[in-house]
């Protein structure tokens, strides 16, 4: 399992995601979900990935090949390259998907396995807005909007109540990747198949250019020192919570 979630901001974008794959207790490593694309200077992607790894690393490598097609003057289709929408985009995606997923479908359903990922792409074209998508592991998308900013795929339930409560549409980017570590570092504290390196990055519109790239490694002193604040604060926040019915009422 994974944990990956992508903001939308007026300012821009924030990216993040954990690094670890879990394929059962005795089988626990790390590999990078967090993909940056930049097949021309007009445009830029970002592309988090959950799922079943040997399926994200397939699609991950037909992407590479397309591109690699493309530059080469023999395009294969469609691709990051041709796109002139970030729908489009996503749309390219989920079709890559659901391909190799019917590829192996009959192979993993004969072992109980599941070669189901999902997606989360953020980007621009240039003469467009930025954006972000949810592909699901149907190959259709859902877009992120002011009004629901941010989108999450893996195991989400744990990190999601922060970003309701606090995120919204105008925060900083620096406030957005700062939520989004301690959602990250939530889900670590209570499900043990998420867990660190945590890598975030961070996009400013219109600027086709990742502005900030952080990686923080199992250990590091900043996500201990988040960690530690936020936990404070819940506390402090209880204890200033109104008395109940039945207790005394604390001295004005």
């Amino acid at each position: 399992m994974t944990y990956c979630v992508g903001f939308l901001l007026k300012e821009g974008l924030v990216m993040c995601a954990d690094s670890r794959t879990n394929a059962g207790v005795d089988y626990i490593s790390s590999y990078r979900k967090l993909h940056v694309f930049q097949p021309a200077p007009d445009r830029l992607f970002i592309l988090l990935a959950a799922g079943n790894l040997a399926t994200t690393q397939a699609i991950l490598n037909w992407i590479r090949r397309d591109l690699n097609a493309a530059a080469d003057g023999r395009p294969a289709g469609p691709d990051l390259l041709t796109c002139s929408h970030l729908f489009e985009a996503a749309a390219y995606i989920g079709r890559l998907s659901v391909a190799v997923q019917n590829e192996n479908e009959s192979a993993l359903k004969q072992v109980g396995a599941s070669g189901e990922a999902t997606f989360i792409l953020g980007g621009q074209i240039a003469g467009h807005d930025h954006g972000l998508y949810r592909i699901y592991a149907q190959g259709n998308a859902i877009m992120a909007t002011p009004e629901t900013p941010f989108l999450q795929i893996g195991e989400s339930k744990y990190g999601k109540p922060p970003l309701d409560v606090v995120g919204h549409y105008g925060m900083s980017l620096e406030d957005a990747t700062r939520l989004c570590l301690i959602s990250q570092v939530i889900t670590r504290r209570s499900n043990l198949t998420v867990g660190p390196p945590f890598e975030v990055a961070l996009y400013p519109r219109n600027s086709l250019a990742i502005c900030q790239h952080l990686r923080l490694e199992r250990g590091s002193k900043l996500l201990g020192e988040m960690a530690r604040i936020w936990a404070d604060s819940q506390r402090e926040a209880l204890s200033s919570l109104p008395r109940l019915p039945w207790e005394p009422q604390p001295a004005s």
